[in-house]
């Protein structure tokens, strides 16, 4: 049986966190490229699904990637011909910058849902977890942070009851919340957290009739960050990073807590910047 797997997405899907080979890949994975240092879940689930089929695996994630660049950058890339699986996981980097607008992540997923499932994908996506909780971040900034999350969450379970598919609850794992699930970033999984993800999409999948002989093992090569590595990369990276984070966020916290006061009209949403000659198709009645 012959399998082709797209896989669209941010810096998660492209794998970093998971260095291939004990690769010395600059650990912020700034302007990483799938293969490029990183392997992932995706990459791993892509491997044991060709334990029992011949696979077709494309990665079009980029790190960085936000809902609107997944619409117009990297669902084009997928081509037009059939697809049988497609994964669909981004909107962190939305929840993070100045511009966030639930709205046009909306528009832009429902978008790449409607084209993917259209071309025969049974659609992979995930709800998030408390990234606040896993970063620590003090709660003036972490509540404002779940509250997007919560937004982008709910466009996912849209997305599910609208188009099926196979998703991820990330908060039923206890083990997200444990450190040696993540990177020494803890915005990205490591090697433990990628393993975990990929699979429990191979578990779903095999629920749902897909012979996986070889599902992704959970043993992992490489060592969860010490205490000093994670004290070293917080001077260097961290603290920088929550200052670049607040700035961003900060307003748009105050403004709510405003808002609870003295409500008002929210702008006018911003819409996703699909190709203009392209069309909305009419969605298939696929719930798989």
């Amino acid at each position: 049986m012959s399998l082709h797997y797209v896989a669209l997405g941010d810096s998660t899907t492209v794998g970093v966190g998971d260095p291939m080979n004990g690769s010395t890949t600059d650990l912020s994975g700034a302007g990483a490229r799938p293969g490029e240092g990183w392997r992932g879940w995706a990459s791993l689930l892509a491997d044991s699904l060709g334990s029992s089929h011949r696979v077709t695996f494309s990665n079009f994630a980029t790190s960085g990637a936000t809902a609107p660049l997944v619409a117009a950058n990297q669902l084009p890339s997928t081509g037009a011909g059939p697809i049988d699986l497609a994964s669909l996981i981004v909107g962190v980097n939305d929840t993070m910058r100045s511009t966030f607008d639930a709205g046009q992540i909306r528009d832009c997923l429902q978008y790449c849902a409607e084209q993917l499932t259209g071309r025969g994908a049974l659609l992979l996506t995930v709800r998030f977890h408390d990234h606040g909780q896993v970063f620590g971040l003090p709660s003036w900034l972490r509540r404002p942070l779940w509250h997007r999350i919560e937004q982008v969450n709910t466009v996912y379970d849209d997305l599910h009851a609208r188009f099926g598919g196979i998703r991820i609850d990330m908060a039923d794992y206890p083990e997200v919340y444990r450190r040696d699930f993540w990177s020494v970033d803890r915005l990205h999984p490591g090697e433990r957290g990628h393993r975990r993800l990929a699979r429990a999409f191979a578990d779903e999948l095999h629920r749902r009739g897909l012979r996986i002989a070889v599902p992704p093992a959970l043993d992992c090569a490489g060592q969860a960050p010490s205490k000093w590595a994670d004290a070293v990369w917080m001077v260097r990276e961290g603290v920088p990073w929550l200052g670049r984070r607040a700035g961003d966020l900060t307003p748009w916290a105050a403004r709510m807590a405003m808002s609870m006061l003295h409500p008002t009209t929210p702008p006018p949403a911003a819409h996703c910047p699909l190709p203009a000659h392209r069309s909305l198709p009419t969605p298939p009645s696929l719930q798989r």
